[in-house]
């Protein structure tokens, strides 16, 4: 993967001029089908099951994801890149700051 052509590089810089959840919404509907960000969100929900300790099988029946798809979201997760995790670990960061746990 190429991330630092022209495209690419745009696309990136597309994202994180997003501001607002609003904003988020309506770029990504316009930049993907229904079918697209209804997978991506299954994938993210696979990686934090998975970060979770579920298993494979319960990924499966509850996304409706395959094991080849549940076996690369886990590659993925446990990759070098590290995008999963980070965002995972700054959602989980950020609903425990909203539900008062984990202020000290």
């Amino acid at each position: 993967m190429d991330w630092n052509n022209k495209e690419n590089k745009q696309l990136i810089k597309a994202i994180l001029s997003l501001e607002t959840p609003d904003e988020a919404k309506r770029f990504l509907r316009d930049l993907m089908t229904e079918k697209e960000i209804v997978e991506f969100s299954k994938r993210l929900q696979t990686a934090e099951m998975l970060t979770a300790k579920t298993p494979y099988s319960v990924i499966e029946q509850k996304t409706g994801l395959s094991s080849t798809t549940v076996a690369r979201v886990s590659k993925w997760l446990n990759g070098k890149e590290g995008g999963y995790k980070t965002i995972i670990s700054r959602l989980h960061h950020h609903n425990s700051i909203q539900t008062g746990r984990g202020l000290s």
